[in-house]
């Protein structure tokens, strides 16, 4: 077993704390020996093909979930074209490289490889030899690679950027371009793997799907868009992947270095190793058997845009609106959140009973307060501290307002925001406009099942749980009955990371996704019945009036409707 010189002096330490932490600390999660079979399979690492003449890594081990079996594929492959293991060190050096940071895991497994080597007829020094090859310790992130190679697989660690050491996490940024917004440690990890695949290489993972729409995937999906492509797709979500329970939504993706070739896509797969063995061998079938589940499709990666595995006819519909009609806020809307605080408790009171200058209480609308598609109005206020300038106020100006503040310090104090900013201690992290109090809006609720669009007509100030939109062009009524219709889910519900429970996330990245016509290109006839329909619970009349304005064809409006 190699310990590879790796790290700078002034973080070795930090490394090595890191590799002495727990499971949870390191994002170890266990994946079922059956998932890890199939995986391999639909990577092409399997016994029937000449093993030894492939470069197989594994980057973050762990207790040898893929790497045992990796090594009893090899041993198998190699038996059945070598007579005698007397170049066994030649011929086996460099097909398998694998990584681990945590010295127990890289201990226990060791011991288990050196078993199995030895049942296949290997000598305790040629295995010792080999696993010295095999084996190394080390951060994957960090360690230069001595070649290319034909197949990565694995599961990355899940280790969210606030778990990683400071000084760690810094050099992983210096490193790898994908570590972008709130990447989890696996982004990286599928980076350096595709980077180290030579031409016509694949990686096959299971990991979370959250990277595959949410902002911070991004600069990942447009690498894969650039020089790679998915050839396969099994979403694993609500099925028992893993050896514990992980709040996690993982999927399977096979990704391979060349541009070329469509996409087979399955879902939610029975994991016995005979449902298994059968969905594999459909997914990499050259024409998809009649009876199976798989689906295939191409156009699934298109720069740094969310991919879309599901739902493909509502996929069409999106593509083609998108092809007509501007995008939201280019029609003259614009989306938002409501404020945060950063210290709700201090900031947000009742309006009533605040005791600061009646002018820095503004009405505020949290999620509550339109759970019935109204506002009902709970009475709370929220604390501006901001001026009609958008600069904070003086303190000296406003004695109740210094005093309460005053009072609460070391509640305020405790924030990022009054850190990074000791003179505008009192602030709140998202600077508040009075003036979008008194514009009339749409709120929109973050998660939910379908699209909870509510009118207010101007009075209120949004909470950050909160995504709002105004206007300076189109009819805010109106534009309630258009995003109230199937036309704000079938966008979300498309880029939408989905969550358990069929909810889907209405956050502003996604409801920018939105299409829709010029509110000038609107006849006038049609604005009448947008505006009226608004409060309207005739929903047949709402979709039929918002599809005719947008030309949907009657198959487009059965996908719709689903």
């Amino acid at each position: 077993m190699r310990q590879e010189k790796l790290f700078q002096p002034d973080f070795s330490q930090t490394i090595q704390d890191f590799s002495e932490s727990t499971a949870e600390d390191r994002g170890a999660i266990f994946t079922r020996p059956e998932v890890v079979d199939f995986i391999l399979d639909l990577s092409g690492y399997a016994i029937e093909k000449d093993l030894q003449r492939y470069r197989i890594l594994e980057p973050s081990f762990g207790d040898g979930d893929f790497l045992l079996p990796i090594v009893n594929r090899l041993l198998k492959s190699y038996n059945k074209t070598s007579t005698s293991h007397s170049n066994a060190v030649h011929d086996l050096t460099d097909a398998v490289r694998a990584f681990e940071i945590n010295h127990e895991s890289i201990r226990m497994t060791t011991n288990k490889l050196k078993l199995l080597l030895n049942a296949n007829g290997l000598q305790s020094g040629v295995s010792q030899t080999l696993l010295d090859k095999w084996i190394i310790n080390g951060d994957f992130l960090l360690t230069d690679l001595p070649f290319t190679f034909t197949h990565v697989v694995g599961n990355p660690p899940y280790v969210r950027q606030e778990r990683i050491p400071d000084i760690l996490l810094k050099e992983y940024r210096e490193r790898y371009t994908t570590i972008y917004d709130r990447a989890d440690l696996y982004v990286p990890f599928i980076e350096k793997g595709l980077t180290c695949l030579e031409p016509n290489g694949t990686i096959g993972f299971i990991c979370s799907d959250r990277w595959m729409k949410n902002k911070y995937g991004g600069p990942l999906r447009a690498m894969v868009s650039k020089d790679f492509h998915i050839s396969g797709y099994v979403d694993m979500v609500d099925t028992p992947a893993f050896n514990s329970d992980v709040v996690a939504y993982p999927a399977i993706t096979i990704i391979r270095r060349n541009k070329d070739g469509q996409t087979r896509i399955a879902s939610k797969p029975q994991l016995d190793q005979q449902s298994l063995s059968e969905l594999s061998h459909a997914m990499l079938a050259s024409k998809i058997p009649k009876d199976s589940q798989v689906i295939e499709t191409g156009n699934i990666h298109n720069g740094e845009d969310p991919w879309v595995f599901h739902s493909l006819d509502r996929l069409a519909v999106v593509r083609r609106l998108e092809e007509i009609f501007p995008a939201i806020e280019d029609t003259g809307c614009r989306i938002g959140i409501g404020v945060a605080t950063g210290a709700d408790k201090v900031f947000i009171g009742p309006m009533d009973s605040m005791p600061v200058e009646p002018d820095r209480k503004i009405p505020l609308v949290k999620t509550k307060d339109i759970e019935k598609g109204t506002v009902d109005w709970q009475g709370l206020a929220v604390i501006n501290p901001f001026g009609k300038n958008g600069k904070l106020v003086s303190l000296a100006n406003y004695p109740k307002l210094a005093s309460y503040f005053n009072s609460h310090a070391q509640a305020i104090l405790k924030r990022n925001c009054a850190k990074k900013n000791p003179k505008g201690w009192y602030r709140t992290i998202d600077r508040i406009c009075p003036d979008l109090a008194s514009r009339p809006k749409l709120l929109i609720p973050d998660i939910k099942g379908d699209a909870h669009i509510v009118y207010e007509n101007g009075q209120f100030y949004p909470h950050h749980n909160l995504y709002y939109v105004i206007s300076d062009k189109w009819n805010i009524k109106a534009l309630q009955t258009v995003l109230k219709s199937g036309i704000a889910k079938l966008f979300v519900s498309v880029y939408s990371t989905k969550m358990r429970g069929g909810y889907f996330r209405f956050q502003a990245q996604y409801l920018r996704k939105i299409r829709l016509p010029y509110w000038q290109d609107v006849p006038e006839s049609m604005r009448k019945q947008l505006i009226n329909l608004a409060d309207s619970g005739n929903i047949e009349s709402r979709n039929k009036v918002v599809f005719d304005l947008y030309g949907l064809t009657p198959i487009e409006r059965t996908a719709v409707h689903k």
